[in-house]
């Protein structure tokens, strides 16, 4: 079931909090929205499920307008972050409460709910109380309370914030599976880049109630267009240097060998983002930086103050004058008090918009 939001805003008194965001998403996708705490995601989340109205702008689910529709009449379900369990409920009849309100029959809330949780991997646990549980297994019935009665849209706040890391892991495996072989509509949010990295078929990146990027996982950890989301996307996030725009398509960088030939893409996109000044930005992934001996034609010399050995990889945090970045490379003998040559791929550089530039199409 497709679902179209357009120019939608919200504000609580004179405090807006979405600001005209538009998005298509597609029946069957696993849409993400992610951003920092107070950038709208929720409040957006919940003007689609009905539990907040909109400002202004249009909601429409499957064509139908359904902006200031009761969230009865948008046959959708929605998991939360506290999971929002009846505690005085067995585990069977909290997946059983939206077919009974519905006034299923018996029998067909029993097999509904047996399906469900056979699912869910919880038919062993259908006749405990929600504190008999483990947090993981209380998400699981938070998510099958919402599956049992096959909605056409699912939404998800943050679902999984209050696991530990390894059961975090392990249930965003199950719910993408899940809900990809359901074929359900789903949108998710988190602040959680590596969740909405692994899950999402296109992700959503907001900041201060906008939509600020949206494309597939990749492309937004690939080319990001703003600061905002080179740095928030990454761990560690992109290397960014200043840059300016010559007359024509030429591009200067801070640190020249950065930026000695850019793709014709990306000379053209520096067209459209750059500031008043003729300022933007210059942005290169740590994995994508290469290490070479010092001296060496085409690398730029750099003074190595850090390094970070993790195991499967480490970080080399250097400078080059008063400028200082972050390389990820493989296990390595360098040391802090080393001169290193580095080199910036010109095909993984990527033009970047300060957060205040207007990018013009």
């Amino acid at each position: 079931m497709a679902i179209h939001i357009d120019t939608v805003t919200k504000q609580f008194g004179p405090l807006r909090v979405v600001n005209g965001v538009s998005v298509d998403i597609k029946d069957g996708e696993f849409f993400c929205m992610l951003g920092p705490s107070g950038c709208g995601k929720t409040t957006t989340l919940r003007m689609v499920a009905g539990l907040e109205l909109p400002t202004s702008g249009r909601i429409s689910i499957n064509g139908a307008d359904m902006t200031y529709a009761e969230p009865r009449h948008r046959d959708i379900a929605m998991a939360f972050q506290d999971y929002g369990l009846y505690p005085n409920m067995t585990v069977f009849k909290n997946i059983e409460f939206p077919l009974k309100i519905r006034k299923f029959d018996e029998a067909s809330r029993r097999r509904k709910v047996e399906e469900t949780a056979e699912k869910l991997g919880l038919h062993e646990y259908l006749q405990r109380k929600p504190s008999q549980l483990s947090g993981g297994q209380r998400q699981r019935v938070s998510l099958a309370r919402a599956l049992v009665r096959n909605p056409k849209v699912f939404l998800m706040d943050e679902p999984l914030s209050n696991l530990d890391a390894k059961l975090r892991a392990v249930m965003r495996t199950e719910i993408k599976k899940l809900v990809t072989n359901l074929g359900i509509t789903t949108i998710y949010v988190t602040h959680d880049q590596i969740e909405a990295m692994a899950m999402a078929d296109r992700i959503a990146v907001m900041s201060k109630g906008n939509m600020v990027q949206i494309a597939s996982p990749l492309e937004v950890y690939d080319r990001p267009k703003t600061r905002f989301v080179a740095e928030f996307i990454g761990s560690p996030p992109m290397n960014l240097f200043s840059a300016q725009l010559k007359p024509g398509t030429a591009v200067t960088c801070v640190i020249p060998g950065f930026a000695h030939s850019l793709t014709e893409d990306e000379r053209a996109f520096a067209s459209q983002v750059v500031d008043a000044k003729g300022g933007l930005l210059l942005g290169i992934r740590p994995e994508h930086l290469m290490v070479t001996a010092p001296g060496k034609q085409g690398a730029t010399d750099a003074l190595v103050e850090l390094v970070e050995p993790l195991g499967q990889t480490t970080n080399i945090y250097v400078s080059v004058g008063d400028i200082r970045f972050v390389i990820v490379t493989d296990r390595t003998q360098v040391k802090a008090g080393d001169t290193i040559g580095v080199v910036a791929p010109s095909e993984l550089l990527r033009v970047v918009a300060n957060d205040d530039a207007v990018v013009r199409h």
